[in-house]
């Protein structure tokens, strides 16, 4: 599975999303104090992400003990086709959308790891169009709602690699991983393996978002 991934990392080399494409129409889940929205990374296995969207939520629910915590799996291919980042994005903003109509007092945690960060990037306002399989944004969260995201985690971001970043309202909220070496996400890096270790990284990320919740 570890070599496949890999593999899957090489070629994410080639990828640039375009166009649009509608997502299922999300359906709401339990109302607990915080939904963790994540995307998966490129081929990427496990429930929510076996690299980072897994070990990520376990840690969540080590740190926020006073909290209820629900979980969703962004609904995309995570491939390397040209609309699969903006399905992701589509059917990210559906779900905060059908959350926040359902449970008035929901938080959100958001997390994104390689193509996922794209997805979230996009969800959130920042264009990952020209960034390594990333996409023109299709949908973004309304305003109405930016201040129910507590917590932006992201791994590995492509758009990085294209010397952009998360700036604006959600800047603060946001913090982005990118491992020494890792070609996803920096400019002439050459450590493909680096792209694969931000599973160390999932303790850090849920102390930031405890401090944003």
């Amino acid at each position: 599975m570890r070599i496949r991934f890999c593999l899957a990392a090489l070629a994410l080399v080639g990828g640039a999303g375009l166009t649009t494409l509608s997502a299922p129409a999300a359906t709401a889940a339990a109302c607990t104090d915080i939904d963790v929205v994540a995307a998966r990374g490129t081929f990427e296995p496990g429930t929510l992400g076996a690299i980072v969207g897994d070990p990520v939520f376990s840690a969540l629910q080590r740190k926020l003990t006073g909290k209820s915590l629900s979980s969703y799996k962004v609904n995309y291919p995570a491939d390397l086709s040209l609309t699969s980042a903006a399905q992701g994005n589509s059917d990210l903003v559906n779900h905060v959308r059908s959350q926040a109509s359902e449970c008035p007092n929901q938080r959100f945690v958001l997390v994104g790891y390689s193509q996922g960060a794209n997805v979230v990037d996009n969800s959130i306002g920042i264009s990952s169009a020209g960034a390594v399989v990333g996409s023109p944004i299709v949908a973004t969260i309304p305003a109405a709602l930016e201040g129910r995201v507590a917590a932006v985690l992201l791994f590995g971001n492509p758009i990085r690699a294209i010397g952009k970043s998360v700036t604006g309202t959600y800047q603060s909220r946001t913090i982005d991983f990118c491992a020494k070496g890792d070609p996803i996400c920096e400019n002439g890096g050459g450590d493909v393996l680096a792209h694969l270790g931000y599973t160390a990284n999932a303790g850090a990320a849920a102390d930031f978002a405890a401090g944003k919740v």
